[in-house]
């Protein structure tokens, strides 16, 4: 191992780096697509498809994950200072 880095500080600032940067934003489109799935054939005469329940529910666990996550960074930041 190098004096220079430490090798097991590195991968923990990648992987949370990765779950906070790509996770996040990739979960808060997860809900978006849940609130607006695609049309079906049968539903294309109306305007817009609705979600039913089961994609009501899948929004908002994952707003509530982006949100807590939200709300963890900012203790991080508070506590800290």
């Amino acid at each position: 191992m190098n004096s220079w880095i430490n090798l097991d500080a590195l991968w923990k600032i990648v992987l949370v780096g990765m779950l906070a940067g790509a996770g996040l934003p990739a979960l808060f489109a997860i809900g978006l697509r849940a609130l607006n799935p695609p049309a079906r054939a049968a539903e294309a005469v109306s305007d817009r498809p609705t979600a039913g329940p089961v994609g009501y529910v899948l929004a908002v666990l994952c707003f509530a994950v982006v949100l807590a996550a939200i709300g963890w960074g900012i203790a991080v930041i508070v506590n800290h200072s």
